[in-house]
């Protein structure tokens, strides 16, 4: 299995999420063609309700663990709620450009 379907279905069997988005970025980065090594994560769950920030990327790595432990380099994290998900009309930051040599 992939990692980007692997990532998908460990959040979707822990948080049931209302959306969820998971891209491979390692195209943007310094890395081989095929690479599995950069994603980013927008996540919006009912779960995510009275926990602050720090909590939710938390839960994240707890769900995540045997991936970040393997071979993921990077991991951006958009953690909402459904009422902050609606409020920025569904839209999360852009991704950063490599600082490391990216293409």
């Amino acid at each position: 299995m992939n990692m980007q379907l692997q990532i998908q279905q460990k959040i979707e069997q822990a948080l049931n999420p209302e959306y969820l988005a998971v891209i491979n970025e390692s195209h943007m980065h310094n890395v081989p063609a095929g690479a599995e090594s950069h994603f980013k994560v927008t996540v919006v769950s009912e779960q995510f309700n009275g926990k602050r920030l720090v909590a939710r990327h938390q839960l994240m790595n707890q769900i995540l663990a045997e991936e970040l432990a393997g071979k993921i380099h990077a991991l951006a994290l958009h953690t909402l709620t459904p009422d902050e998900y609606m409020a920025k009309a569904g839209k999360v930051a852009e991704s950063p450009l490599c600082m490391g040599g990216g293409k």
